[in-house]
């Protein structure tokens, strides 16, 4: 049975006016969500952070081996500006930064099992 048209509900196509071009803010409920986890690894470092709620650099280093340490900082800028996580730097020396998972963040675990849940299934059926 072929899926119908969601025209109205939370599927409906984004009017033109709200696709924009690359380099712009998305306007597009779907862009939106996916500047925010854009980026190869970006999602898998979501991943840590909701099962962790909060980590330091070398915990998400030592949890996620194959990132190295410019792709790790670029991601976790990436989700500091984009309101996922939040930045906290404890005074003295040396200076300790620890990430912590906002509400939006937090609001993100949906997302994330469903995209568990179908690469699960996709493995499977690959073998």
């Amino acid at each position: 049975m072929a899926p119908t048209a969601d025209r109205d509900g939370p599927l409906a196509d984004c009017p033109d006016s709200a696709l924009v071009p690359p380099g712009h803010e998305p306007r597009c409920p779907v862009d939106v969500t996916l500047a925010a986890l854009g980026g190869r690894w970006t999602p898998l470092a979501v991943r840590e952070f909701l099962r962790r709620g909060e980590a330091t650099y070398s915990e998400l280093s030592g949890a996620l081996p194959a990132l190295s340490d410019k792709v790790l900082s670029d991601r976790l800028a990436q989700l500091t500006s984009a309101g996922v996580i939040e930045r906290h730097r404890t005074p003295g020396w040396p200076p300790r930064v620890r990430y912590i998972l906002t509400s939006q963040g937090r609001a993100l675990e949906p997302v994330v099992r469903s995209m568990w849940e179908w690469g699960t299934a996709r493995r499977d059926a690959l073998g």
